[in-house]
């Protein structure tokens, strides 16, 4: 989960420091978010992908990519950072129908209407500032398919009181008015973290926030996981 950011030029990548900096520990955090599956059921009741050809934006490790495979005529991770590239790619080595290429959101690597889904899970898409992105999202997907985008809502849960402590000036009217601009529906998920053990935890806490509001955060909270709510930002086109 990134800082909220305005979108780099199109021939640049947004940082994201927390998998950037600790891809091994952004390896657990992706292991112990949403533990029960409610994001992916909540994107299947729109437009599931079996059979369907799929993109992910901004794959980081590839961490979705094999989930993704397990119903998908095609995969693509798209993935601007060159060290989360290889991984991505040792990570699906094995799988023939997913392939990794470099690159941005704001430049994807793919011809016009070449897939159905396209899935981007705390990557690029913040809200005001992400228009190249989303244009590039208009361009690849062909008539009929879908984009997913999935970020916090800063508004609900005990996650969401970190994430607005964190960085105050967010603005989640702002950025829903954004996204209802633009056409894009919501589907409000909770869904929760859950670590196999308090270091776990902390180690991610500790990637996400800066020092001082994490060690609020561990001095306030108890336990290996929390209650946290996110939107599911959807478009057919």
């Amino acid at each position: 989960m990134t800082e909220p950011a305005q979108a780099a030029p199109k021939e640049a990548a947004v940082p994201s420091p927390n998998i950037w900096n600790s891809p091994d520990v952004y390896e657990i955090e992706n292991r112990g978010v949403d533990p029960d599956g409610a994001i992916l059921a909540a994107m299947r009741s729109v437009h599931g992908w079996s059979g369907r050809r799929v993109l992910d934006l901004g794959c980081g490790s590839g961490f979705h990519l094999p989930l993704f495979a397990a119903d998908a005529a095609t995969v693509v991770g798209v993935e601007p950072h060159p060290p989360l590239v290889a991984r991505a790619r040792e990570r699906v080595r094995d799988l023939p129908s997913v392939e990794v290429r470099a690159g941005a959101a704001q430049d994807v690597p793919l011809p016009d209407a070449s897939v159905d889904i396209v899935h981007a899970r705390w990557a690029y898409f913040f809200g005001p500032g992400c228009e190249p992105g989303l244009a590039e999202v208009e361009r690849v997907l062909a008539p009929g398919g879908t984009a997913y985008v999935i970020d916090n809502d800063a508004t609900r849960s005990t996650f969401g009181s970190w994430f607005l402590r964190a960085w105050p000036a967010y603005d989640p009217v702002a950025v829903e008015r954004f996204w209802a601009r633009h056409g894009w529906s919501r589907e409000r998920v909770d869904m929760r973290w859950a670590f196999g053990s308090r270091e776990d935890f902390e180690a991610v806490v500790r990637i996400e926030f800066s020092p001082a509001v994490a060690d609020w955060i561990l001095a306030h909270h108890d336990g290996a996981g929390v209650d946290y709510a996110v939107n599911l930002w959807h478009r057919t086109f």
